[in-house]
């Protein structure tokens, strides 16, 4: 490879530099209002497991609005007990979400319960039907 040994760490620090700028390009959460929080009733249209974020679409029972509600990546929920199947079109159920600043009918994720009252996911370390 050659080289200096300041031309081998330019080189290094720059490859580091590019995927550290990469790796938060995708977008920044000062979309998200999070000093609110909004609670949202209604049928679950779509579950999207896909990368680089989970989505909800969530037909809001109040103002008939569907709303997109960002998660975190795939990877992430799955250590969290979250799965592909975990949610399905037509399941009922209420979410907690931090809403978009511009009011689109949009937000991220901070919580969800099933229509009988229970965590879609159990909280680690906790029984089902406590607090999560």
């Amino acid at each position: 490879m050659g080289g200096s040994a300041f031309q081998r760490l330019a080189r290094w620090a720059a490859v580091a530099w590019l995927a550290s700028a990469s790796a938060e390009a995708h977008h920044s959460y000062g979309m998200f209002d999070f000093q609110r929080e909004v609670t949202l009733s209604g049928t679950v249209k779509e579950f999207q497991w896909s990368n680089p974020h989970v989505f909800i679409d969530l037909l809001n029972e109040t103002d008939s609005a569907t709303w997109s509600v960002e998660m975190s990546s795939p990877s992430h929920l799955v250590r969290n007990g979250w799965k592909p199947a975990s949610l399905k079109a037509g399941d009922r159920i209420t979410l907690v979400i931090h809403p978009l600043r511009d009011g689109r009918s949009g937000g991220t994720y901070v919580s969800a319960r099933r229509a009988d009252g229970q965590p879609v996911v159990p909280v680690a370390g906790r029984a089902a039907g406590t607090s999560q």
